[in-house]
């Protein structure tokens, strides 16, 4: 099975406008920020993303609009329960420990695993424990999200007319409405297909993947995120599964360069050299070097 699946490095340019595209819970949900300024994105965050959108509902039925437009053989009636999320919000732990006992056997393991698509491609949280542990590491790991440049983060407090406490007119939520002004996020992606035996990961739940991958942000806009731009989502196939050209230089050729002086914050997505593909040299050394945002 592992041998359907190529050996792949991946590049997300992701460039947040008026928004706040990662909240930091310990922080009451500011802007993640390092302490040199830079911004992040948890890896943690954007797979929810993805995860929400082929998300079922508590009956394990797709009805959302968009996974019903992915092509038939995610969504059709025969397909579509091998595409449940594991980690769907609200989910029972305990339904999930015992869906795993009853399903111990390699015969059962197989059907489980069969079942989640995010357990198949990511991995999980879920089952660390316990002999009953069927899929530790996924086939795709995403690497922390990073400014290319300090982000400003702006701070304001948002008012209500209606008021909800009794005897008011108005409300305020002090400092609830923290947004970067402008910032271009990095963040990398790895598809290893050598762990494609053990987590039943297939090509077909790749191709999801690269389906998924350019509608992220658009089709999870939020009040607080209303507009967070994939620019490029550079996915590169090596010609061996050992990968044939060193990961780095990839990632290194593809990254966007802050003009002028690279710790001032920036203002528009003029104030980088963007990267429209890889250098010759790195090119030949590859299978395909696709942008998924422009591949239709």
């Amino acid at each position: 099975m592992n041998h359907e699946i190529k050996r792949a490095t991946g590049l997300l340019v992701l460039e947040a406008v008026n928004s706040n595209p990662n909240g930091d819970p310990d922080r009451d949900g500011e802007p993640r920020q390092r302490d040199n300024g830079r911004g992040e994105i948890s890896p943690v965050s954007f797979k929810r993303k993805l995860r929400d959108l082929i998300e079922q509902n508590d009956k394990d039925e797709h009805d959302t609009p968009f996974f019903k437009a992915l092509p038939e053989k995610f969504s059709g009636k025969e397909h579509e329960k091998q595409y449940l999320i594991l980690e769907h919000r609200g989910r029972n732990r305990s339904q999930i420990k015992e869906e795993m006992r009853e399903n111990s056997l390699q015969s059962g393991r197989r059907k489980f695993v069969e079942r989640y698509w995010d357990a198949r491609v990511f991995g999980n949280t879920f089952l660390e424990e316990g002999e009953n542990n069927f899929i530790r590491t996924g086939v795709v790991q995403f690497g922390m999200g990073i400014s290319l440049a300090p982000v400003e983060i702006i701070r304001q407090t948002n008012t209500n007319k209606a008021g909800v406490e009794s005897g008011k007119d108005r409300g305020m939520a002090p400092m609830a409405y923290r947004i970067v002004d402008h910032g271009v996020y990095c963040m990398p992606f790895f598809v290893n297909p050598n762990q494609a035996e053990k987590s039943g990961c297939t090509a077909d739940d790749i191709e999801l993947l690269k389906l998924l991958i350019p509608h992220a942000y658009e089709q999870s806009r939020s009040a607080i995120r209303p507009d967070v731009r994939i620019r490029h989502a550079w996915y590169i196939e090596h010609k061996s599964i050992l990968g044939s050209c060193p990961e780095h230089l990839l990632l290194e050729a593809l990254t966007p360069v802050k003009l002028g002086n690279p710790d001032e914050s920036s203002t528009s997505w003029t104030d980088y050299q963007d990267k429209t593909g890889l250098p010759e040299d790195l090119l030949v050394r590859v299978e395909s070097c696709t942008d998924l945002i422009l591949r239709g």
